[in-house]
């Protein structure tokens, strides 16, 4: 099932734990009218704006793959609200930017980047019908532990 010009539902539910575990990862009605619409308003004008093609590393979770990811069941990931994602050859601090700066989200955050290896980490972003914060953040480890910074403009402006 096409959710986008360039974008497939299988690509948005593959998980390589699922299938080691043999969990089902299949979105029900509401979440899979949410994975459409994150594909519309953001990895689709990402892909047209970039002209590259976004690998997609985790999109829908089910409850049951959350919990064997350690992942909260009350993620975004399991509502169909959010993606993490990368484009090759295109720093990630790059494709957050232009994200911040021209689409609507609800969170967006810029995973492990290292601005000495502009390909390190990867994008998080969620787009939920209801809630538009607009939340720039910056994930880091610190002492063993992941933490959140906001970002204030861009990455790259810092």
């Amino acid at each position: 099932m096409q959710l986008t010009n360039n974008f497939s539902l299988s690509e948005l539910t593959k998980s390589q734990t699922a299938i080691r575990k043999e969990i089902a990862n299949e979105p029900n009605s509401d979440q899979l009218d949410c994975l459409k619409l994150l594909c519309e308003n953001v990895l689709q004008p990402v892909r047209e704006h970039f002209g590259k093609v976004v690998t997609i590393t985790s999109g829908f979770r089910s409850p049951q793959l959350c919990i064997a990811l350690n992942s909260s069941i009350e993620s975004q990931h399991c509502k169909g609200q959010a993606a993490d994602f990368e484009l090759f050859g295109i720093p990630n601090a790059e494709v957050s930017d232009w994200i911040f700066k021209n689409l609507e989200f609800d969170q967006l955050i810029l995973e492990f980047w290292n601005s000495e290896e502009p390909n390190s980490g990867w994008v998080h972003c969620s787009f939920s019908p209801t809630e538009k914060r607009k939340q720039y953040l910056r994930a880091y480890k610190e002492d063993g532990r992941t933490k959140y910074k906001p970002v204030i403009g861009t990455i790259l402006e810092q």
